[in-house]
């Protein structure tokens, strides 16, 4: 059953373009990892510094694994340095898909 998490988080607009950087080290490590699907973070169009993440994993394990990495340790580390606040992520069990 793949898993979903999807959500939003915080990073004030004046701090956005130092933490682009880390932002992309997160997404490169994370797409990497087995049992990663997806991985992808957008800033909302109309609310600057309101980012929307979206993440498909194989399974529970797949993401588990995810936050034991290094480079989560990392990613989390450099939060309060950045601002990033206001995180909303939830999990969805997906059973089937179909294309639209």
């Amino acid at each position: 059953m793949t898993l979903i998490i999807a959500g939003t988080v915080r990073v004030p607009p004046e701090a956005l373009d130092d933490f682009r950087p880390h932002m992309a080290a997160m997404l490169d490590a994370s797409r990497a990892e087995d049992g990663c699907l997806e991985y992808s973070y957008a800033e909302d169009v109309l609310d600057r510094g309101l980012i929307r993440v979206f993440e498909a994993w194989r399974d529970q394990a797949a993401l588990d694994a995810h936050f034991k990495t290094a480079h989560m340790a990392t990613w989390r580390s450099h939060w309060p340095r950045f601002g990033v606040s206001d995180r909303r992520l939830f999990a969805y069990e997906v059973a089937s898909e179909r294309q639209l």
